[in-house]
């Protein structure tokens, strides 16, 4: 009976502060065009957990940033279905020009940007306020537009019209055209930080300068291009091939391929996860969609999916609204490897589902040194503390994470045979468990 009630007591613990329900995964949501339908899958398992009914031939998907909607154009059904994702069903349709199939949300969330590819002529480019899901302005670009994308700071829309062909620029203040680029490309993707735009042309992955628009360099990938997909660290460039059934990996510093991964029949589209260890590649020949591992470039799943599956859209991580660390470095000795320990508090921002270290991915970056504990590692005490202990990389880790009050932890982590790469303040931290990550910097010391 004792131990029943303890059992009980630590159940009820555990359920106070990492509610079952709640806890924070990033999930892909994945169009099929013929099934007029939406997949979810759950990254941390790549199984399908949900399937939702939408317009008719839906293409592309956005969701916004803190995760809530993701809005998806339909193009035979000329409209956009508003997905309300904590609970996978549609709350809003909102008529859009003939054939919509780009989606692109601005940073603070308030407008969604949705190509309509037209029948030949006229061809725009339809702006939603997500406030109230009505459209409040149409403008007019060039011919059959498909891919678009917003600039970190919000101000611009670049998006590809392979009829013309060119790359148009709105202004998002005034929705209008400010400038257009005779070229021809497919899909288009934005660095992180907004100074480059990567094309797929053929057979030539294109470089385009922001700040004046030009095309500085291109890296020749063969035939087949079409999907494009930038890392959150703007490192790397990953490009679908639809006949050649590969995936390229571009180095963005050097414009060279450093891998070539072959995922499957017909690779469309691409979208990388926001933690920057998985890239999901959807394939409308095979119905399915590819895991591959960014960290070594290797295919690891196929998932079954629906009918013809185009468009694909990752959750968002929610970041920590406080994260403090501090940090204690050892060097080696002759007797003793390089090591270090970390003590670390963290808060969960708004919007966040909650977490659940048993259950998902942990990754810590600490200097130079990263490493992902996999999902599954850590276990939990009967004081709700949850424990890693083991070897990764040669690496010998303890790492504790623990409630301190209501979204806030602790976390304690010694990584004996570590080195951060460094003898300089500030160090990097970075943490992300599950859809949550934060980013600081500690002073450490040295010894």
């Amino acid at each position: 009976m004792k131990l029943k009630l303890q059992q009980l007591l630590f159940g009820a613990l555990l359920t106070a502060f990492f509610p079952v329900s709640l806890f924070s995964q990033m999930f892909a949501y994945v169009t099929n065009y013929y099934d007029n339908s939406v997949s979810v899958l759950d990254t941390s398992t790549n199984m399908v957990v949900a399937t939702i009914g939408v317009g008719i031939g839906p293409w592309g998907i956005a969701i916004t940033p803190d995760g809530s909607r993701a809005y998806v154009a339909n193009f035979s059904s000329n409209d956009v279905s508003v997905v309300n994702t904590s609970g996978n069903t549609v709350v809003a349709t909102i008529a859009v020009g003939p054939y919509p199939a780009g989606v692109a949300i601005t940073p603070d969330g308030t407008r969604v940007y949705v190509t309509n590819w037209g029948d030949y002529a006229p061809s725009s480019l339809s702006v939603i306020d997500t406030s109230s899901n009505t459209v409040v302005a149409t403008v007019a670009v060039g011919i059959y537009p498909r891919s678009v994308a917003i600039t970190p700071d919000g101000r611009r829309a670049y998006l590809l019209c392979s009829g013309s062909p060119n790359l148009t620029v709105v202004d998002t203040a005034s929705n209008s055209v400010v400038a257009t680029v005779n070229l021809s490309a497919w899909e288009l993707a934005l660095a992180p930080d907004g100074t480059r735009a990567y094309l797929t042309g053929s057979p030539n992955l294109l470089v385009v300068d922001t700040t004046n628009n030009t095309v500085i360099s291109m890296v020749d990938l063969g035939s087949d291009l079409y999907g494009v997909a930038i890392n959150p660290a703007g490192t790397r460039a990953f490009v679908t091939h639809y006949q050649s059934n590969n995936l390229s990996v571009v180095d963005t510093a050097s414009a060279s391929v450093v891998s070539t991964v072959d995922v499957g029949s017909g690779a469309y589209e691409v979208a990388v996860t926001p933690d920057g260890t998985r890239a999901y590649v959807t394939h409308f020949y095979s119905n399915s969609v590819s895991v591959v591992d960014t960290l070594n470039n290797t295919l690891v799943a196929e998932v079954a999916i629906g009918n013809e599956p185009l468009g694909v859209a990752i959750t968002p991580l929610v970041p920590f609204s406080a994260f403090s660390a501090k940090l204690d470095v050892y060097a080696a000795t002759p007797t003793t490897p390089a090591n270090f320990s970390l003590n670390a508090a963290f808060t969960l921002g708004a919007g966040s589902k909650g977490i659940n270290p048993a259950t998902q991915p942990v990754t810590l970056q600490v200097g130079t040194y990263e490493v992902t504990i996999p999902a599954g590692s850590f276990r939990a005490n009967k004081k709700g503390v949850f424990t890693y202990s083991g070897t990764l990389g040669g690496v010998s880790l303890q790492a504790h994470i623990g409630p301190t009050r209501a979204n806030a932890y602790r976390l304690q982590v010694t990584a004996t045979g570590a080195s951060i790469g460094t003898a300089a303040n500030p160090v990097t931290v970075k943490l992300n468990i599950g859809a949550n990550a934060g980013l600081t910097s500690a002073t450490a010391v040295f010894h």
